[in-house]
């Protein structure tokens, strides 16, 4: 039976636009590792270093428990109130996050910062297991090298660092944890991305701070914007919500990347409230 020319028409273009579909479902799920981690963009070169801000600083290297090199900063305070372990977000590298490293030395933290495997001098290819047993060499570093008790290591992530930052807040006792502009899980985000595939089922990443939240025991700050244009913030809300006490939310203005500038003396005076309330608790 010969099928009528229009039907042949509709047949094909029906069949093209399934392979169309099933080439971009195929991408997606071979290639997350290079849509999630991007130390490439801007790019993996050191743009600057903390001298630039008249501060004197460490290079660090450490040596992961599957032998990659990573490469980081630590910027010492004379009197440090605590040391904040520094995990910043997917893209870029710790050159990038200068503005950060000077606002956290004047609340009085000495400062580490890492980059991740693959991102600016680290060796080594970006993936979430790597990227958790990076965290856990960082925390090593200061609790064994650096000799600084726990309740002295205020963990931070941002973006992407979120996760790490929280999959240390369930291991280790810590001063405390912040969550910046981070999300739930990389499937959420998926799944709000392109909603009409079945992204939980492809996803390699996860991620899940979401699902960690409950078993963090140490004091928890969640930062992020209303007008954050990248991870929405219902994320943080969903954070917060699934955290246990003691716990509190500051509400930023402004955009993803910047919105803790254009906040800053709100941040600031939240960071400051926050590092206040635990130095006192650590010291009685």
């Amino acid at each position: 039976m010969t099928l009528p020319p229009l039907l042949k028409e509709v047949l094909f273009l029906l069949l093209l636009g399934l392979l169309l579909l099933l080439v971009f479902v195929l991408y997606l799920y071979l290639n997350q590792t290079n849509l999630i981690h991007l130390p490439n963009i801007p790019g993996r070169e050191l743009e600057a270093s903390p001298e630039r801000l008249g501060f004197s600083f460490e290079n660090v290297s450490l040596l992961t428990e599957d032998k990659v090199k990573l490469h980081g900063w630590y910027i010492s305070h004379q009197t440090p109130r605590a040391t904040l372990l520094f995990f910043h977000g997917n893209a870029g590298n710790i050159s990038h996050r200068l503005d950060s490293v000077s606002l956290f030395n004047s609340l009085g933290l000495s400062v580490l910062i890492i980059d991740y495997r693959g991102y600016g001098r680290s060796e080594g290819r970006p993936s979430e297991k790597g990227i958790y047993r990076d965290a856990e060499t960082a925390w090593r570093y200061l609790r064994e090298e650096r000799a600084i008790p726990g309740h002295k290591i205020l963990l931070f992530g941002r973006s992407l660092g979120g996760a790490a930052a929280a999959y240390l807040a369930t291991k280790y006792t810590a001063m405390g944890v912040v969550l910046e502009s981070t999300f739930t899980s990389v499937p959420d985000m998926a799944a709000e991305l392109y909603p009409w595939l079945p992204v939980r089922w492809l996803a390699r990443y996860h991620y899940n701070s979401g699902e960690r939240m409950a078993a963090i025991k140490i004091p928890v700050m969640i930062i992020h914007s209303r007008h954050d244009e990248i991870i929405p913030f219902e994320h943080g809300r969903i954070l917060y919500d699934r955290a246990g006490e003691p716990k509190r939310f500051l509400e930023l203005s402004g955009d993803h990347n910047y919105g803790f500038l254009q906040s800053i003396d709100r941040y600031r005076d939240h960071w400051d409230d926050f590092i206040r309330s635990y130095e006192q608790e650590t010291v009685e």
